[in-house]
């Protein structure tokens, strides 16, 4: 009988990694998981809405004049509270603090749209557009308390076209991005990993 793995998000925005997650949950490419708890720092966030619609339980946590960890403690509880096993950062526009990093040893991912370690931060497609890459693409990371800096586990290159706009690049990273998402949480929450140094290598259960 294998337990049912509990999935907690944090997302600030639309959610559509979330959503990606939670369609792959359903139709079992990632088994035995569920999504226990949907976490945001911004009320009007879309992705709140569109958890509610799946009948997920959400909570809404404004993280506006809080310090980090004093903020980081309160989000901690409620993913402690539902019993999270792994945190899925979704579009979470927060650096987290050691103390939540030391909450979840080695169970936070974060998906960026970049090709790490190149266009850390925010805005990595317009970035890589202007420094003239040629591909660009996204990867699936464990958190620790620096910006886009954990040991890598997934990532997903695109080419970048002459005519690619901000936009027309950003859709096609985040085609990728879905993908490979599910297949990181599936290969974590499996166990299917080790990691030595900075290197994550598959491994079979």
């Amino acid at each position: 009988m294998f337990m049912t793995k509990r999935i907690g998000v944090l997302l600030s925005g639309r959610g559509s990694n979330f959503e990606a997650l939670a369609d792959s949950i359903a139709a079992g490419r990632i088994p035995n998981a569920e999504v226990a708890i949907v976490v945001s720092n911004r009320e009007d966030a879309p992705g709140i809405a569109r958890a509610k619609s799946r009948s997920i339980a959400t909570k809404v946590i404004p993280s506006k004049g809080l310090e980090r960890e004093t903020y980081d403690r309160q989000v901690v509880a409620v993913l402690h509270e539902h019993e999270v096993d792994l945190v899925c950062l979704a579009g979470y526009m927060r650096l987290l603090s050691p103390y939540f990093v030391t909450a979840f040893p080695s169970r936070i991912l974060n998906i960026h749209p970049s090709l790490l370690p190149s266009f850390p931060g925010l805005e990595s497609q317009k970035q890589a557009l202007e420094y003239g890459a040629k591909f660009a693409g996204c990867t699936v990371h464990f958190v620790d308390e620096n910006l886009d800096a954990g040991p890598i586990i997934l990532q997903a290159a695109v080419p970048v076209e002459d005519d690619d706009t901000e936009a027309s690049l950003s859709e096609k990273i985040l085609r990728e991005e879905h993908r490979i998402y599910t297949e990181a949480v599936k290969l974590v929450l499996a166990g299917q990993y080790k990691i030595t140094g900075r290197r994550v290598t598959r491994t079979e259960k």
